[in-house]
């Protein structure tokens, strides 16, 4: 039987939390914007030292943490150049290529915020003739500034300096088709599901066979997010995440992604198979792949040394860490499965 989920609070707040800029290590407004949330869904949450936001919704038993992270890619002003223009340095696995002409917001660090765009330098094809055949790195792209400034004095007095972070526009369309594109789908669509699943179970539309805990990291995209504040009493961990599509892989939009390894090395092999058989079970649309330039907070938590079981899931996401795009279905398959896991005895 086809699962069908109500959705609209789940793309609601989606949309909602894709607006809020949070590059890694600038997340107190998507920390912020979940505390508030889960409040709204009557859950009391606390707020981890590093900013991540932990919140048990009930049962006994067992414990499980559920983690996705709230920290998107991005970048940062690592030289105000003599034009002033902006060079930028990466927040995670952004690249140039992928945000060429897309507009950005400068966070300056006196509270102020300023719009700009990324263009390759002497980007116009009417005066530069390698401007198609030029690979586009950090040190051939800048962010030009939508203030009258063409010094670096200039920029310096608006308050833009060596480390003020940059986040880029998100471009967030949902297609009558079912279809979700947008950049930061990675993590943002798993988050909104996790809160979809606190509210199905306050409201008793889900149920719970064992303690649940909820861990919104921050720091995930640079490799730490799941490596501390995580409950002592915990026995497992499920990262949803990204689903990865390409080439070799069978993940697609509409399917809940199972991963059964990834660069760091296998996933626990009684949870994943139990992930499989529930998906087929339950008539899920799913697939089994091994992403090779991947990892995830469960595997950051092991590396930490937590004793736990883990595995990860998450709904298909295309052209990750450039401008994304799932579908609805994707993310319902991956809720059905959570909650598939989470009823059985």
């Amino acid at each position: 039987m086809a699962y069908s989920a109500d959705t609209e609070y789940m793309l609601d707040v989606l949309k909602r939390l894709l607006a809020v800029d949070s590059p890694t290590g600038f997340t107190e407004k998507a920390t912020e914007f979940t505390v508030n949330e889960l409040k709204q869904l009557g859950y009391a949450s606390s707020v981890t030292r590093k900013g991540s936001v932990l919140a048990e919704i009930g049962g006994e038993g067992r414990p499980l943490i559920l983690t996705a992270h709230l920290d998107t890619i991005g970048a940062m002003v690592a030289q105000v150049k003599a034009n002033g223009r902006l060079k930028i340095t990466n927040l995670g696995g952004i690249r140039p290529v992928t945000c060429e002409t897309e507009n950005v917001r400068i966070y300056a660090r006196n509270g102020k915020v300023y719009d700009g765009c990324l263009q390759l330098n002497n980007p116009s094809v009417h005066v530069n003739r390698e401007a198609g055949s030029t690979e586009r790195t950090y040190d051939n792209t800048e962010i030009v500034i939508d203030e009258d400034v063409h010094t670096k004095e200039e920029t310096l007095a608006l308050g833009i300096t060596n480390g003020c972070f940059i986040c880029f526009d998100t471009r967030t369309v949902q297609t009558e088709s079912g279809y979700l594109k947008s950049r930061y789908l990675d993590d943002k669509l798993a988050a909104a599901i996790l809160l979809e699943l606190a509210k199905r179970v306050k409201e008793g539309k889900a149920s719970l066979n064992r303690k649940v805990y909820l861990f919104f990291t921050t720091y995930e995209e640079v490799g730490h997010g799941g490596k501390g504040g995580l409950p002592e009493d915990a026995e497992e961990i499920l990262a949803v995440d990204m689903g990865c599509i390409g080439e070799g892989l069978d993940g697609s939009e509409t399917k809940v992604s199972i991963c059964a390894k990834d660069a760091h090395g296998p996933y626990d092999h009684s949870v994943t198979s139990g992930l499989i058989r529930l998906a087929e079970e339950n008539g899920l649309q799913y697939a089994v792949d091994v992403y090779l330039n991947y990892s995830s907070d469960a595997q950051a938590a092991i590396a930490a040394g937590y004793d736990l079981k883990h595995a990860l899931i998450g709904p298909g996401v295309y052209a990750s860490h450039g401008y994304e795009r799932s579908h609805v279905r994707g993310a319902e398959n991956t809720l059905a499965l959570i909650e598939a896991y989470l009823k059985q005895e």
